[in-house]
């Protein structure tokens, strides 16, 4: 699928996998830590440094399992992956694109409120 119709894809269906306000909560937290750890680990390819791989790797892999977690508060779970790159497409987009624009566009306070 392309980039573009996944972004797409995410966006129609992301308030009905997001309503939980325990996920809600980890997710207004989780993602921008693995927002930072992308961020150093972009750096990283400029100025390799082992401990800044492996911190930026534990930022990225602590905000995705806390992440797991609220989905777990979910009454609907999210859509399974299809496979490897399509698990690493969804969540680099879900991370550093629709999260965010879910809150600039109020959509994070509408479903906490709604929750």
């Amino acid at each position: 699928m392309p980039i573009k119709d996944i972004i797409k894809w995410q966006w129609e269906g992301y308030a009905k996998f997001h309503k939980s306000r325990s996920n809600l909560w980890l997710h207004i937290f989780a993602v921008p830590i693995f927002i930072a750890g992308s961020v150093l680990l972009f750096f990283t390819v400029f100025n390799f440094s082992v401990l800044l791989l492996i911190v930026s790797i534990l930022l990225m892999a602590v905000s995705l399992a806390v992440q797991g977690i609220g989905h777990n508060e979910e009454a609907l779970p999210p859509e399974p992956f299809t496979g490897l790159l399509n698990a690493v497409t969804r969540i680099l987009l879900e991370q550093l694109y629709t999260f965010p624009k879910f809150v600039i566009s109020g959509g994070w306070y509408a479903a906490y409120k709604n929750s």
